[in-house]
């Protein structure tokens, strides 16, 4: 048996990912992109024994003011991934995994869940707790065009065919147009009120489109040459993921549903089998949901894993720095002390 926390470059990372199932989230590129959003380190816990393996994504972040660590997910849906479902590996796994962060110093882990790969529950409730969020949506590409046509919500279908009689025009894969696309974006994340880790700059985006090459998109509509909006996603091994987006909001504007439906049929001429869009903000059943639920009836459950691999650590540093939380309760924001 084996257990440790990789660096990008460990040819066990690898070497894993060619025997699990996995997404764009769990490849080491990916993950030492993101941790430089988050100013943390990349890693991954890598858990083997008798031939069979186990991977979870991390971003290793400094807890300030001490000499402790914490542990969260990359940006997406990066859960643990394993080469098998037997109930006793999984549990040794988990075993090891909050042994191994509590050697090296970090109190808790902080882990979003892949809903399209999902790990056996019993286990991970075993050594922590799964919190269920709420729901994602995603479009089952293998069904025809006419199927995924009628799976369409009227008014979403409506809105394409508006776009379509307006002569918007759909391009994909034009590079040179990222950074009129993330004026568009960021300026959408304004109007939110965005944090900003969300404001991914054009020089982030570029870095991890040279990192993983084709498995990368950028699809933009323009009117009249314009860049009105644009989504980039990921094509990865028949699963394609919508990783960023964002339309220039107007009046009788309905770019953003053409991107969608433009990409689902992009994705599907080339033999992905799957489009995850994700749910909506934090898991909600929100509008965001709504729109995305408009386009597939498919449904997948969202849960985060919450895991104290130092209890008196993580109690000690919860009642200096928010004394009100409860650090029993595991479910509420997580963890409490940041």
């Amino acid at each position: 048996m084996t257990a440790s926390l990789l660096e990008p470059a460990a040819r066990e990372w690898k070497e894993t990912l060619a025997h699990v199932g996995h997404d764009m989230y769990h490849v080491p590129e990916y993950v030492v992109l993101d941790a430089r959003l988050y100013g943390g380190a990349p890693a991954a816990f890598h858990f083997e024994r008798d031939g069979r393996r186990l991977l979870i994504p991390l971003i290793l972040r400094d807890i300030p003011d001490s000499d402790l660590r914490d542990a969260i997910s990359p940006y997406g849906y990066p859960g643990p991934v394993g080469s098998c479902e037997d109930a006793a590996f999984w549990d040794q796994a988990c075993t090891a995994f909050v042994a191994t962060l509590r050697e090296q110093g970090v109190v808790s882990a902080f882990i979003r869940m892949h809903p399209l790969l999902g790990a056996p529950s019993p286990a991970l409730k075993e050594h922590g707790v799964v919190v269920h969020h709420g729901e994602t949506v995603s479009m089952d590409l293998t069904v025809s065009e006419d199927e995924m046509w009628k799976q369409t919500r009227a008014d979403h279908r409506n809105h394409i065919n508006r776009a379509k009689r307006a002569g918007t025009e759909i391009v994909f894969d034009d590079w040179d147009r990222l950074g009129e696309w993330v004026e568009v974006y960021h300026d959408n994340m304004r109007r939110v009120g965005a944090t900003s880790y969300y404001f991914f700059t054009r020089e982030h985006l570029a870095a991890l489109h040279d990192a993983v090459g084709d498995k990368m998109h950028l699809v933009v509509a323009l009117e009249d040459g314009e860049v009105v909006g644009g989504n980039t996603f990921f094509s990865y091994d028949g699963i394609a993921t919508g990783y960023v987006s964002s339309t220039r909001r107007a009046p009788k504007r309905y770019a953003d549903e053409l991107l969608y439906d433009s990409v689902r049929r992009w994705c599907k001429s080339r033999g992905d089998e799957v489009f995850h869009l994700g749910g909506g903000k934090g898991g909600a059943n929100d509008s965001l949901f709504s729109y995305k639920a408009g386009f597939s009836p498919s449904r997948h459950a969202f849960h985060t894993w919450r895991v104290v691999a130092d209890r008196e650590a993580y109690g000690r540093l919860v009642r200096e720095r928010r004394p009100e939380a409860d650090p029993a309760d595991l479910t509420a924001t997580f963890p409490a002390y940041r």
